[in-house]
């Protein structure tokens, strides 16, 4: 080891000692101000870490009340815009479970498809599918609706609506007139006035039959637990009201391929054979009907409960041809009969709508109509050889002022050419009749 080696570790060795066994004399201030600085450096660093945590713990407080503000704000948002995000089934859904006669959980009206508004209370062996076309206004369905709720039809039979795009308009308007029959309906139960000086003939929907009472349940929406509202429900009869959107029965536009565009009197047709085979065992009879042209006053569909199965009643509306092959022509807006008459005519009708709108691409024809394609149809006796076709040459009669609430055939024609303005009319009339001025919010302007 050489000198400087040496000195080194003495040197080192030394330092050692004098740590270990500092002398009194020489290291006793120095360890005084040693210890000193040590305790203030051992308070002061205990006072950084104490402040410290004490300002992360401020700020992590600071930090969670902002994000639970942030949260809060978020959800409340969320909550006040949920109505105008939410589907229009959802709204549906909300609105129906309001009335205690229905369940809120009957959102489709048959197999996923369609929009249940009112669950009637029984299975009924009737059926009206009433088309709605695109000229179809809001206040032109209320008014159609009004009237259908008071014709002894509406406690025998079940209504569809189909619509070539379903709007919160309508929506809101069928449900409120659901509203205003159940209203009219209790408040008529519980009155004493007689049938005479009233415009709703409660009897239709209360005196039941022992085969009604005893028909079971709607096919319509999903099946509800009975109760007091059911055993009360038991006691009256009135039928279920659904929509449905043409895309749901014909989500394919079958005639897109055939027509640039298709209109929705001849698009319903295609959606028929889907809903009517759908229903075709619950249904002993059936009525096609526009919405728009026709109104429903009484029981149309009394003309052919005696027919058979096969059987389908149309009107006609007049002549045409020269006079040694006049035909009479019909009206395609309304017919009724027999379920499987129905639905046969409704197949061929698709089919012959397809083969005019060939013919016209071909041979360069006028537009195919639908009434043109519909008589043709009816003038067929081979096609329709399976098909009991009754062709009634009794008038229906337009609307008029003395008929809003009374029809001999209990239907009647709007009228295209009619200056009546029935909507204003009809709430003129029902406004007048003490009960019903109580349930229609018009009567109280």
């Amino acid at each position: 080891m050489t000198s400087k080696s040496r000195s080194n570790g003495e040197g080192w060795g030394m330092g050692f000692l004098l740590v270990l066994f500092p002398e009194e004399d020489q290291n006793q201030e120095p360890n005084t101000r040693k210890s000193n600085n040590l305790n203030q450096f051992s308070t002061s660093a205990s006072f950084k870490r104490t402040n410290s945590s004490h300002l992360i713990h401020k700020a992590q407080s600071t930090i969670s009340i902002c994000l639970l503000l942030l949260f809060t704000t978020l959800l409340l948002f969320t909550i006040s815009t949920l109505p105008s995000a939410t589907t229009t089934a959802t709204r549906r859904r909300h609105l129906i479970s309001k009335s205690p006669q229905f369940s809120s959980n009957t959102s489709h009206a048959l197999q996923g498809m369609g929009t249940l508004y009112r669950r009637g209370t029984r299975a009924m062996t009737e059926l009206v599918v009433a088309h709605a076309l695109d000229s179809l206004t809001r206040d032109d369905l209320k008014s159609f609706l009004r009237l259908f709720h008071r014709s002894p039809l509406a406690a025998k039979s079940d209504l569809l609506i189909l619509f070539p795009s379903k709007t919160a308009a309508f929506d809101a308007a069928i449900l409120e007139e659901n509203d205003s029959f159940l209203k009219l309906l209790t408040r008529y139960k519980s009155s004493n006035v007689s049938h005479s000086s009233a415009s709703f003939d409660v009897t239709h929907f209360t005196k039941l039959r022992k085969r009604e009472r005893e028909s079971g349940e709607t096919i319509w929406g999903r099946r509800i637990r009975s109760d007091s509202t059911g055993n009360e429900s038991a006691r009256l009869s009135y039928g279920s009201v659904a929509g449905f959107d043409v895309e749901e029965l014909d989500p394919e536009n079958s005639l897109s391929g055939f027509l640039d565009h298709v209109p929705m009197s001849l698009r319903r047709w295609a959606c028929y054979p889907m809903l009517l085979g759908r229903v075709r065992r619950n249904f002993k009879h059936v009525m096609l009907v526009d919405v728009k042209e026709f109104l429903i006053l009484g029981d149309p569909l009394g003309r052919v409960r005696s027919q058979g199965p096969e059987s389908v009643l149309v009107n006609a509306v007049g002549r045409h041809g020269k006079r040694n092959s006049e035909k009479t022509r019909v009206d395609s807006g309304v017919l009724m009969g027999g379920s499987r008459g129905i639905r046969r005519v409704s197949s061929k009708m698709l089919t012959d709508i397809v083969r005019a709108t060939m013919q016209q691409r071909v041979k360069k024809k006028n537009p195919v109509s639908e009434s043109g394609v519909f008589n043709q149809l009816v003038g067929n006796d081979y096609v329709l050889k399976e098909v009991n076709l009754i062709v009634s040459t009794e008038s229906l009669g337009e609307v008029s002022s003395h008929n809003l609430l009374r029809s001999k055939h209990g239907l009647i024609r709007r009228g295209k050419n009619t200056t009546l303005d029935v909507n204003s009319t009809l709430i003129t009339q029902l406004c007048s009749f003490p009960i019903d001025s109580t349930v229609y919010s018009e009567c109280r302007y």
